[in-house]
């Protein structure tokens, strides 16, 4: 299953010699600075309905993007093959872009070249310094070819038969079935995909990779009865998605989802809609992170920081939060769906600490904003596909462990909500607001879960929320569902954190 050098070089169909020509005509032509992303991604899917496939497809996607740096203007085009007469042409368009003074919007997809093209869009780049781009060395280290450790595939999923796939579907609503008689529908869905990809560029950096990803995600409705004796339907869903090839398909993972799915499914049943007003919030290990990776972590991406867009802007050095909290973004977790063994401009990934012992100390770079601060990349540089520019993007983001148990969390709070998992959020980075609806949750009284509740949204500021942790717990738990960040394009992430207790947040309710 490893690649070396030669042969991502062959599934491209070039060469080095080539690579060089293309980016010195891109530094002869006026640019500072130059790359190139080549990827060919394999894509399949099925849907299975009440245990019968009805959908299901497969996808190729391959071609190049080019990047062309000219002072503080980004261009970028892209080709869908890889002939040199196109990519030829994808840089010239990308130089054209630069020249006219129009940069490629960021996270936009670039001017499309060769065979079908498109119209450029409009908007531009700012905060890269003098005519080209310093301090852009090998930030990678490590030789083209490395093996991946961070996301090996065992069993490749473009070998892995459709009888395999659907089997495993079918046990996922078999178990369901057999373990809760309220079942009424599940549906169930598989997608995998294997991406090669290739990053060449003006300073004769090349990396190489293949990254696979395989995702589980079902859904099962229930059929019973509320509280107040009327009937009623409840739709619970859980989902596992992981860097690494079909091996992943067990009996262990057929449990996990089962158990995932029926998890406080009686609370559903019973919940209810609580008093609102200002109250402490106590955020349950794993999937409640999403709330720190939204109402936080994008205003600790760094272009959203450069262009004075984020409530943290100014704030590199100061304290933001109470002493021994630390919030990570983590692109070296084995399997993880966020994990990042080289970022999408060669960058090897990292664990980059934003908020060490209470205080910010970095945000999140791709090589434009690393330039601009004076920094290293710290391996965030992504992109959907080889259609879009790369920008800063979190992969796994997560607060470290702190010193508390969950349960004396939960005993110091004498009325509250306990919350463990989110949904709908809406964040606006320049002022920190969020709000979030609470798919699942129960009461606090006199320091005891108490009675489910549901129809609620917690709403608060990201910041003063940050600044209101009083208590973090020892069980931090990062959360391996299907999550996606979309920022004008998607990407796969990670979200997770150990209990908090934030002391006061707004709850909505009656």
């Amino acid at each position: 299953m490893k690649m070396n050098e030669n042969q991502y070089l062959e599934l491209f169909r070039t060469d080095r010699p080539e690579l060089e020509r293309l980016m010195a005509e891109a530094m002869a032509s006026g640019a500072g600075y130059a790359d190139i992303y080549f990827e060919c991604t394999n894509y399949t899917n099925l849907l299975l309905k009440d245990s019968q496939v009805t959908s299901g497809g497969y996808h190729e996607d391959f071609g190049a993007g080019i990047r062309v740096l000219c002072g503080e203007r980004t261009g970028y085009s892209y080709c869908e093959t890889t002939e040199p007469k196109d990519m030829r042409a994808a840089m010239k368009a990308a130089m054209a872009i630069c020249a006219a003074g129009r940069g490629s919007a960021a996270g936009s997809p670039g001017l499309r070249a060769g065979n079908r093209c498109s119209d450029p869009v409009n908007g531009s780049r700012r905060g890269v310094h003098g005519p080209g781009v310093p301090g852009l060395e090998n930030a990678a280290g490590h030789a083209a070819g490395q093996e991946n450790r961070l996301y090996g595939m065992r069993e490749s999923w473009e070998t892995c038969s459709r009888e395999r796939m659907v089997g495993t579907l079918k046990r996922i609503e078999e178990e369901l079935r057999r373990r809760e008689p309220r079942v009424v529908k599940v549906i169930a869905q598989i997608s995998d995909s294997v991406s090669r990809v290739m990053m060449f560029n003006s300073l004769g950096e090349l990396t190489c990779e293949t990254r696979p990803m395989g995702s589980i995600s079902v859904s099962a409705v229930f059929s019973g009865h509320g509280l107040d004796g009327k009937p009623m339907n409840v739709t619970k869903s859980d989902s596992r998605s992981f860097r690494m090839g079909a091996e992943m398909l067990s009996e262990t993972l057929v449990r996990e989802l089962a158990d995932g799915v029926l998890r406080n499914l009686d609370a559903r049943f019973e919940a209810v809609r609580p008093k609102g007003g200002k109250m402490p919030v106590v955020m349950g290990a794993g999937a409640s992170g999403i709330l720190l990776h939204e109402a936080m972590g994008h205003a600790f991406e760094a272009d959203f920081n450069r262009k004075g867009q984020s409530i943290f802007s100014d704030r590199m050095g100061q304290r933001v939060c109470a002493k021994g909290i630390g919030i990570v973004d983590d692109g070296t977790i084995p399997g993880n769906r966020g994990a990042c063994f080289y970022d999408d401009e060669g960058v090897r990934g990292q664990k980059t600490f934003m908020v060490e012992d209470g205080v910010l100390t970095s945000y999140l770079h791709d090589r434009i904003s690393a330039s601009c601060y004076g920094v290293s990349p710290t391996g965030n540089g992504r992109r959907e596909n080889f259609r879009f520019n790369p920008i800063p993007r979190m992969r796994a983001t997560y607060m470290e462990n702190g010193d508390r148990d969950a349960p004396d969390i939960v005993a110091s709070v004498k009325r509250g909500i306990y919350v463990d998992e989110f949904s709908n959020g809406q964040v606006q980075i320049g002022e920190g607001d969020f709000t979030f609806f609470v798919n699942s949750g129960f009461l606090i009284e006199n320091g005891r879960l108490t009675a489910p509740v549901k129809d609620i949204n917690v709403i608060g500021n990201g910041p003063k929320a940050l600044a209101d942790i009083t208590m973090v717990g020892n069980d931090l738990k990062i959360s391996n569902g299907t999550w996606t960040c979309g920022k004008d394009q998607s990407v796969p992430v990670s979200v997770g954190i150990p209990t908090v207790l934030i002391k006061s947040l707004t709850v909505g309710g009656e």
